[in-house]
């Protein structure tokens, strides 16, 4: 499946400043638990520009719980994963990601189905539902498999709205995975992207979990 190079409505989940009129490659690298407690740092390929940093469990000492920054070091999106022994038991865990007001009261603005077991099996589909949508059970689904960089994003209508995956000059010399880079359509918003991808992260036991 390729991504289309046709026009498309900005999707503005976070904001619409996040945004772009064309296709965007995002640099994602990891940063390493012993020195800045994990996370990672998400740079423009264009300009080299950091746009949007995560802070997980080593950074904010609060499992299950991260945060997006913009460039500047600006909160954007609390996630957190709901709790609770129902949600123990769920056949489902689910993660709701939040932005904040000007009041800083919380927003919420997605809702990712995790399924159990999904660092052991491969093929669980991992779906994400946007906030006022009221048409289905979910939006955007996951489809490969993360910790492989080999993954995209795809939309309700089965269009690939991103693209996750490794150079294969720095795969050969990185076997770790620490550096990937995202293929982001034009009209997604970033933002919401890379909140996914540090959910991910987290399901799969990466940069952001202790």
């Amino acid at each position: 499946m390729m991504m289309s190079s046709g026009k498309m409505n900005n999707v503005a989940i976070i904001s619409k400043m996040y945004c772009s009129a064309s296709q965007v490659v995002l640099i994602v690298r990891r940063r390493p638990h012993v020195i800045s407690g994990g996370g990672f740092v998400v740079t423009d390929c264009s300009n080299q520009r950091v746009v949007f940093s995560v802070d997980g469990c080593g950074v904010l000492g609060v499992k299950g719980e991260l945060i997006v920054k913009d460039g500047n070091g600006d909160a954007l999106i609390l996630i957190r994963r709901k709790g609770g022994v129902v949600e123990a038991l769920s056949i489902n865990r689910k993660w709701k990601g939040y932005t904040f007001d000007y009041e800083g009261s919380r927003k919420l603005v997605f809702s990712l189905k995790e399924p159990k077991d999904s660092c052991l099996v491969r093929n669980n589909a991992i779906r994400i539902s946007t906030a006022e949508t009221g048409r289905k059970d979910w939006d955007f689904e996951v489809k490969g498999y993360f910790p492989d960089r080999d993954c995209s994003i795809v939309d309700s209508k089965g269009n690939i709205v991103v693209q996750i995956g490794v150079k294969k000059e720095i795969e050969e010399l990185m076997t770790s995975k620490d550096l990937y880079h995202m293929v982001v359509k034009a009209g997604i918003d970033q933002a919401f992207v890379v909140g996914v991808i540090a959910t991910l992260d987290y399901i799969y036991g990466e940069s952001t979990r202790c």
